[in-house]
C-alpha cells in the first residue's frame, strides 16, 4: 500500500534584480517556512520571469496528484494567471495584491502608510514634498505613489509634477531621480522615498551635495529594512508585517486546501510608520 505523501505547497516569486539579496522576498519565505514547519508540510520555490507570464505555471505545478497548493508572492497584476491555476483545481492565495474579484489574498496597506507619511511630513511644517517611487507596475509601488498625491491634496498642496521622481525600488535609477529633485532650483524639503534601499542612496547623494539630515532636508523609507543599520542618520521608515504575511499566507491556503476556509479569503495587514531622526520638523 503506497505511504500516504506529505503535503506540499509551492510559492512562487517573481525574479528581480538582486532576488537573493532582496529584504522582501527573504521576509515572505521566513514567514512561509514557518508556517510549514507548524503545519509540518513542504514547500518548493518556484522562481519565474516576471517579463514573460505565460511560463509561471507548467502542468507540474497544476497537478493536484503533486501539489496542494500556490502562494503567489506577488502576480503583477496578472490576475490571469491565477485564474489560470484556479481553473484547475489548484488552492491558490496572493500576496501583496489587493483583488476586488473573489480570489483570495493578503496584502499590506501600501497606501494608507504612504499617505501616513506625507501627512506626517506636513504636521512637521512640510509644504515642499517630493516623492522617489518604486516600480509602478506593481501594485504595491502604485499604492505608495497614490498615497503620496492623495495626502497632499487633503492638505491642499498641489503636487509638483518635478517632485515625483521613479527610481523602481532599484539602486541605480533611484540615485539618479534624487541626483534630479537635489539640484532643483527649488529644492524639496522633504522626499518620500519608496524603499529604503532607495531611501539610503539618496541619502548618500545628498551626503556629497554638503546637504544635511535632517536640518536641510527630511527624509522617511518604507520596509524597515535591516540595512539601515549602514544610514549615517537613523532612517525613519515604514514596517511592513511581511514575515506575518507570508507565515498567514501559507496557513490560510493550508486550511483552503483541505476545505476548511470560507472563501474568499481577503485581508489587509496595516502597516506602521516609525519615526526617526532623518524625519524632523522644517526648520
Amino acid at each position: 500500500m503506497p505511504t500516504k505523501r506529505k503535503p506540499i505547497f509551492v510559492l512562487i516569486l517573481p525574479r528581480f534584480e538582486d532576488i537573493f539579496h532582496s529584504f522582501y522576498t527573504g521576509e515572505i519565505t521566513k514567514g512561509v517556512s514557518l508556517a510549514a514547519s507548524r503545519l509540518n508540510v513542504d514547500f518548493l520555490v518556484h522562481i519565474t520571469d516576471r517579463s514573460d507570464h505565460s511560463i509561471w505555471l507548467d502542468a507540474s505545478l497544476l497537478d493536484r496528484k503533486s501539489v496542494d497548493g500556490i502562494l503567489f508572492a506577488d502576480i503583477d497584476n496578472d490576475i490571469e494567471i491565477v485564474k489560470r491555476a484556479i481553473r484547475r483545481g489548484m488552492p491558490c492565495m496572493v500576496l501583496n495584491n489587493v483583488l476586488d474579484e473573489p480570489i483570495n489574498y493578503i496584502a499590506v496597506n501600501n497606501y494608507e502608510a504612504a499617505f501616513k507619511v506625507v501627512e506626517e511630513f506636513v504636521k512637521l511644517g512640510h509644504q515642499h514634498i517630493a516623492t522617489i517611487a518604486g516600480d509602478l507596475s506593481t501594485q504595491a509601488g502604485q499604492a505608495r505613489l497614490d498615497g503620496y498625491y492623495d495626502a497632499l491634496k487633503k492638505h491642499n498642496i498641489i503636487p509638483d509634477k518635478s517632485y515625483v521622481k521613479i527610481g523602481g525600488f532599484l539602486r541605480t535609477s533611484a540615485r539618479a531621480a534624487a541626483q534630479d529633485l537635489l539640484k532643483l532650483k527649488e529644492r524639496p524639503t522633504a522626499i518620500f522615498v519608496a524603499s529604503d534601499v532607495m531611501a539610503l542612496e539618496t541619502i548618500d547623494v545628498a551626503k556629497s551635495k554638503k546637504i544635511h539630515i535632517p536640518q536641510d532636508l527630511s527624509i522617511c523609507g518604507f520596509d524597515d529594512n535591516p540595512l539601515n543599520i549602514h544610514s549615517p542618520v537613523k532612517l525613519a521608515t515604514v514596517a511592513q508585517p511581511l514575515i506575518e504575511m507570508g507565515r498567514l499566507g501559507l496557513e490560510i491556503l493550508y486550511q483552503i486546501s483541505r476545505g476548511k476556509a470560507r472563501l474568499p479569503f481577503k485581508e489587509v495587514l496595516p502597516a506602521k510608520l516609525i519615526k526617526a531622526e532623518s524625519m524632523a520638523s522644517l526648520k
